[in-house]
């Protein structure tokens, strides 16, 4: 049967669902893939604007000599009016046209974010006293970012923001920690539209320079075919390997991560083709939508852009961006290991083989035909490396990229291709745009009514001062906030909420912020709402919930990882030596794997209810990397490896 299952695969993938069906699922669970279909003289004006944003951020990221809140204000007034045109107000609203509404709401948005431009010199020297009139466009501001997320990331974000701004206007009658002052219209309108602290923050000023030089970056490399090649790739590598096209799923997911800001884009971009395959070679149809959904997710964890977060957690810290990514890398790479032995002790366990041998493209031809492509990523490696700051890397790579899609025919850019490049790169800030400015209304209630220290004190009594209770309320604390939230919105709002109080127990920064970036991320595959998981069955054909369970099942290297980093911060290169880290790389690689070896059921044969025990609490008990604990850890895993050999052995019958 497993034979033919595999010899099945040579064949067209009839399974295959269509481009519109990868579409409409795309624009159901990507809010921000769900824009108008313009043509005609109202495709060539947006197309016009969106080629003047990118073509305003490429000058000001070159030049760097403006205003940080005059370029926030006219970033923001691209987004906003782009986000009104772009996406209907209502479902019934027709997408072939523009409503007269929202062409409207359009030229409001750029009265009131060109409101700061104007009156710049006179907002400054009023030094925070404001006029009825700054309070009423400031008013229109926060309503204005409020309805753009509503269109374009969804009611989640929109539903937490107007929690924390009932919070800054309620904080007298709120009892006990909780509680504050309160804070008056006038006030709050100021904090949160014409200071740095709100609207106009931290969030919307990264987004305005790093993040949309990197998404420019990757709508370049995409143009070049560079999901193509790490599909390709994959296959070359893991293809024919027991479970291939799962592995290829785990391999290619992560690689895309690198030009993606979304696990449902991800999810929908690789899994269209993995997902197919994996229900062909007999994976069932929720195991195949787990990978694909939690590979995806996991791409928001991989250095160098982890779906823009990497940028936030820098500026958030003060820590240079290059020591974010490298804190990053093994714990991504722990990530993707941990999903990937659940893959493959799943295929040893349904005793499925990997792709014929001559189906699969050669590492050599494909290294031939689009190696080149990973230039560009090596290039902003080196730039970082070298102490550039991350927007020059930025135009460094984009330089790169354009420079080395021109070594063959199949990846050349033309001029057409470079516009494409320039509009869809504007398009896919947009999101971005919408979360980082509601971000920035979040951020400014918390910083005027100080709760983040008051939650922190909030979850450290909860737990009485235990890190372990502590550490296990931060993660409850968010998974909930980041439900249906983007990556950057989501790591914004749980720095802020939860990670004081990891702070308030001595956890070092860098362990902590990862700690609350981790547990935002992998709310996308955990139940109930687990948006990349149901985007998966979409395509899979699967039981949403089943699916989610299961990608919950694989992605738990996700919830042991965070606690391996604030228990051990060497591994993420931190106040380390080589042989420290060495120690603590090959427990946690052993004791993941021994962990997804007891999810899985299965080992050298399958595992008994004792095993299986023994595996999970020997896995874990080597993931905290403590010398007592490896010991005992290991004394589990020998003991369990044993029982599985000895049962495994073929009983020799004496005649």
């Amino acid at each position: 049967m497993t034979e033919k299952i595999n010899n099945d695969i040579v064949k067209d993938i009839d399974e295959e669902i269509s481009q519109d069906e990868v579409d409409k699922i795309l624009r159901k669970y990507d809010k921000g893939s769900d824009f108008r279909n313009l043509s005609g003289k109202a495709n060539l004006i947006i197309s016009i604007i969106l080629l003047g944003f990118s073509v305003f951020q490429l000058y000001t990221a070159i030049f760097l000599g403006m205003e940080p809140m005059i370029l926030r204000s006219i970033h923001l007034a691209f987004g906003l009016s782009l986000i009104f045109l772009l996406y209907p107000a209502s479902k019934k609203w027709p997408k072939d046209k523009i409503h007269p509404l929202d062409v409207i709401t359009a030229v409001i948005a750029v009265i009131v974010c060109f409101y700061v431009v104007v009156f710049y010199k006179d907002l400054v020297y009023r030094a925070g006293r404001i006029t009825s009139t700054d309070m009423v466009i400031g008013l229109l501001a926060v309503f204005l970012v409020l309805e753009a997320a509503r269109r374009v990331i969804g009611l989640p974000m929109v539903i937490i923001s107007l929690l924390f701004i009932a919070y800054a206007f309620l904080g007298p009658y709120i009892p006990g920690k909780l509680a504050h002052r309160g804070v008056s219209l006038n006030n709050f309108a100021q904090h949160i539209f014409f200071t740095t602290e709100g609207i106009m923050g931290l969030p919307i000023g990264v987004s305005s320079t790093f993040i949309f030089m990197f998404l420019l970056f990757g709508a370049y490399l995409e143009k070049t075919g560079m999901g193509e090649f790490f599909i390709n790739l994959a296959n070359s590598v893991s293809g024919s390997s027991p479970g291939g096209p799962a592995k290829v799923a785990v391999i290619s997911s992560g690689c895309m991560g690198t030009l993606s800001g979304s696990s449902v884009a991800n999810v929908v971009g690789t899994g269209s083709f993995t997902i197919p395959m994996m229900k062909k070679l007999g994976y069932k149809n929720e195991f195949a939508g787990a990978v694909e959904a939690t590979a995806s997710t996991g791409g928001q964890l991989m250095p160098p852009i982890m779906g823009a977060a990497a940028f936030l957690m820098a500026e958030i810290t003060n820590t240079p961006y290059f020591t974010i990514i490298k804190s990053a890398a093994i714990p991504a790479l722990l990530y993707y290991f941990g999903v990937w032995a659940g893959v493959h002790f799943e295929a040893k366990k349904l005793n499925l083989l990997g792709m014929p041998k001559d189906q699969i493209p050669k590492i050599g031809h494909v290294m031939k035909t689009r190696g080149h492509l990973i230039i560009p990523i090596i290039v902003v490696m080196f730039l970082l490396i070298r102490g550039f700051s991350p927007i020059r890397a930025a135009l460094g790579a984009i330089a790169a990229t354009l420079i080395c899609s021109s070594f063959t025919k199949d990846t050349r850019l033309n001029l057409g291709d470079l516009a494409d490049g320039l509009i869809k790169g504007a398009k896919s800030a947009l999101t971005v745009i919408a979360a980082c400015a509601c971000a920035g209304i979040i951020i400014g209630v918390v910083t005027q009514t100080g709760l983040g220290l008051k939650m922190g004190s909030v979850i450290v009594g909860l737990a009485k001062g235990n890190l372990f209770l502590t550490l296990f309320f931060t993660m409850i604390t968010s998974l909930i906030l980041g439900i249906g939230v983007p990556t950057t919105a989501n790591y914004v709002i749980t720095s802020t909420i939860a990670a004081p109080a990891l702070l308030m127990l001595g956890v070092e920064l860098i362990p902590a912020h990862m700690f609350v970036f981790y547990f935002g991320i992998i709310a996308d595959v955990t139940p109930p709402v687990c948006l990349a998981a149901v985007a998966a069955s979409g395509i899979a054909k699967s039981e949403p919930m089943r699916t989610g369970v299961q990608a919950t099942r694989l992605a738990i290297a996700a919830f042991l990882i965070p606690y391996i980093f604030v228990m051990s911060p060497q591994i993420l290169m931190i106040n380390t030596t080589p042989l420290v880290l060495i120690f603590d790389v090959v427990t946690a690689v052993v004791g993941v794997a021994c962990v997804a070896v007891a999810l899985t059921g299965f080992f050298k044969t399958h595992l008994t209810i004792i095993e299986k025990v023994l595996f999970a609490a020997g896995g874990i008990l080597l993931v905290m990397t403590k010398i007592h604990y490896v010991v005992i850890g290991l004394i589990f895993i020998i003991l369990a490896y044993f029982l599985q050999k000895r049962k495994a052995q073929p009983i020799s019958s004496s005649v």
